[in-house]
């Protein structure tokens, strides 16, 4: 077994944090570039994540999970919470923006490059704009690309985590002012160090198998 494939079927989702055990500064800091350098189609990088690390910012997000409670003392009780947000448009605006910064990181040997680059992300947010008309659902779907990295990056530093979509996002978009920003939350990640409480760390790990999950030729 690969560390990879060990540290996969280590991660596990947390039901109780231990209030009182901080992630260190500089492993926050690991799990920002992880989520900075996460793919996405086109390199759209379709996101904007919001950081809490203080009792007032994570009790804000909290208020999203009023219908919710058992999401509540996650996010309470987690040592920091992040809350992975899609753009509401992709207008040209982002797309120069990502443009300049490509750029400016040296991907382009010439002008040509440089458009042909324009050209083509800008083929397939169109395509999916105006033939497809699901161009929030492809965005979401590169936010959930970072999610993963982030899942796995988490179990690599030894950070306990939980995805949350139990949650008002027009009460968190709302509180975050989010939408104000042209943005909406997708999916909230509480990370921390799990409780000796919490029973799922004591579960064997469930999955089906691969006979059932691959077709070969």
């Amino acid at each position: 077994m690969t560390d990879l494939t060990y540290l996969a079927k280590k991660r596990y989702t947390t039901k109780a944090f231990d209030p009182n055990k901080k992630i260190p500064q500089d492993k926050i800091e690991d799990l920002q570039s992880l989520l900075q350098f996460s793919p996405s189609s086109v390199n759209s990088q379709p996101w904007h994540f919001v950081l809490a690390a203080t009792d007032e910012g994570k009790a804000k997000i909290a208020e999203s999970t009023a219908d919710y409670s058992f999401n509540t003392p996650k996010i309470l009780n987690a040592s920091h919470v992040i809350v992975l947000c899609t753009r509401n448009n992709m207008d040209e605006a982002h797309l120069l923006r990502l443009l300049e910064q490509e750029e400016a990181d040296g991907r382009f040997a010439d002008e040509n490059a440089k458009q042909g680059q324009h050209n083509g992300r800008s083929f397939f947010t169109n395509m999916h704009k105006f033939e497809l008309k699901d161009l929030q659902h492809w965005m979401e779907k590169q936010t959930y690309l970072a999610l993963g990295t982030l899942l796995l990056g988490a179990s690599v530093l030894d950070i306990d985590a939980t995805p949350i979509e139990g949650f008002d996002a027009s009460k968190l978009n709302q509180v975050l002012g989010l939408r104000e920003q042209g943005l909406t939350a997708s999916v909230v990640v509480a990370l921390g160090y799990h409780d000796e409480s919490d029973f799922n760390a004591k579960l064997p790990k469930s999955r089906l198998p691969q006979e059932e999950l691959f077709t070969k030729f």
